[in-house]
């Protein structure tokens, strides 16, 4: 069978997508607003030429900061870059990105479109923050302009990703905008078929629930790919023994040097890549005042395993406004667990801590931890707007993503039922 071609829509940095492409589907194009995501999206798509053309040496070069990232591209397909395409989706731009992706095409069919829109105005926080619960965001319609894509391109299947607040998002109208959504989909001439799945059930280390949404054109029932249960019984600390120790401020985004691993599971996972070298192992500097939050936080921890809610802190430490929703804000990653906390995407703000029982490192977690629990391959690089990437766009770009093991074993059973 011929690779499946897909779209990706609202694509951030591509986990779900590199999930697809790690169970052997092929990308025709991603779509994604956010200028930085793009580069990270054109860095992977040049990897995988590299690699697939035995010159994965040139992307460690630029790991190492030996070439720029313009040089890089150089080295690949210019259509390869031009896949990636830097836009907002909405009635204006949908004639230009149509253009673009019938011109990737090149007038073969499109087999699949994946991907779900930014999940802010479904979600539970968000909604709890905005006075008027998100109803009159227009990123609750962005399913509208998906439904224009499943018109055009007519692919058998589609895999929409969500939160899973989307369940009980409503319009002004109270009308629910998931049940909108199935309607408009089933009137483009596709049946729905959905579950919440927990990324902890399929290898992934943390708690994370999402709607995984797939629409068949015609009217097949039964077709939902459920994806097999993986519970690899496997602690925090084996999935960070190998990086390097660090403290507040410490580390690279340039590569770091690796311990011996001594499990299997990064291997398992596919994370742990020993041909390419492991970078944006760097902690953020913190303030005497968060570090005296986490300390508040590992001792509850390592007393009587309780969280830290933002209500327990002393007055003096409480900066933030909001003392109603978002209590978990400062979150212990402890590394005798075998789940952590959710990864989120406003973890550049979070102090999301990691505490190891024999290794005194009072920090927080870098974006290498924090994509291992996303389960980011080691060789994925998170780009910046700038050569020089930072780790606010690597933080915000792995929190927003899917689970890379989970977005691969969805594809996996797809593809059985193709």
């Amino acid at each position: 069978m011929n690779k499946i071609r897909f779209l990706d829509l609202f694509a951030g940095a591509g986990g779900l997508s590199e999930g697809f492409i790690r169970a052997g589907y092929s990308p025709v194009a991603h779509v994604e607003v956010d200028l930085a995501a793009c580069y990270t999206l054109k860095t992977r798509m040049a990897y995988h030429w590299l690699k697939d053309h035995g010159r994965t040496n040139a992307y460690c070069d630029y790991l190492h900061g030996k070439i720029s990232r313009y040089e890089l591209y150089e080295m690949v397909p210019e259509s390869l870059i031009a896949s990636v395409i830097n836009a907002k989706i909405g009635k204006e731009s949908l004639p230009e990105i149509f253009r673009r992706i019938d011109e990737l095409l090149d007038k073969e069919s499109l087999d699949l479109i994946i991907g779900g829109p930014p999940c802010q105005a479904y979600s539970l926080v968000g909604r709890s923050r905005d006075k008027n619960r998100m109803q009159f965001d227009m990123r609750n319609y962005l399913y509208v302009y998906y439904a224009e894509f499943l018109k055009r391109y007519q692919p058998r299947y589609f895999v929409f990703e969500n939160v899973s607040g989307l369940l009980s998002a409503k319009s002004p109208e109270g009308v629910p905008y998931f049940e909108s959504m199935r309607g408009l989909f089933q009137e483009t001439g596709y049946k729905t078929e959905y579950r919440v799945l927990s990324a902890d059930n399929y290898g992934v280390p943390q708690k994370r629930k999402r709607i995984i949404l797939v629409g068949s054109r015609g009217n097949e029932n039964g077709f939902y790919p459920e994806p097999e249960i993986w519970h690899p019984q496997i602690k925090v600390s084996e999935i960070f023994r190998d990086l390097p120790e660090l403290q507040a401020g410490d580390g690279s985004i340039l590569p770091c040097h690796l311990k011996e691993c001594t499990g299997q599971y990064l291997y398992e996972a596919g994370i742990r890549n020993d041909d390419v070298p492991v970078t944006l192992h760097q902690s953020r500097p913190h303030s005497d005042q968060d570090l005296e939050i986490y300390r508040i936080a590992a001792r509850k921890w390592n007393e009587n395993h309780e969280r830290l809610t933002y209500n327990d802190l002393p007055e003096r430490l409480k900066t933030h406004q909001n003392r109603s929703s978002f209590l978990d804000r400062f979150k212990v990653v402890a590394s005798d667990v075998g789940c952590s906390h959710t990864v989120v995407a406003h973890i550049s703000k979070d102090g999301h801590y990691y505490i190891h029982p024999d290794i005194n490192q009072n920090r927080s977690i870098t974006p290498r931890e924090a994509a291992r629990l996303q389960t980011f391959p080691d060789d994925y690089f998170f780009e910046g707007m700038s050569e020089k990437p930072g780790r606010t766009a690597a933080y915000r770009q792995i929190g927003n993503a899917v689970p890379v093991l989970l977005s691969q074993k969805i594809a996996e059973k797809l593809k059985e039922v193709w």
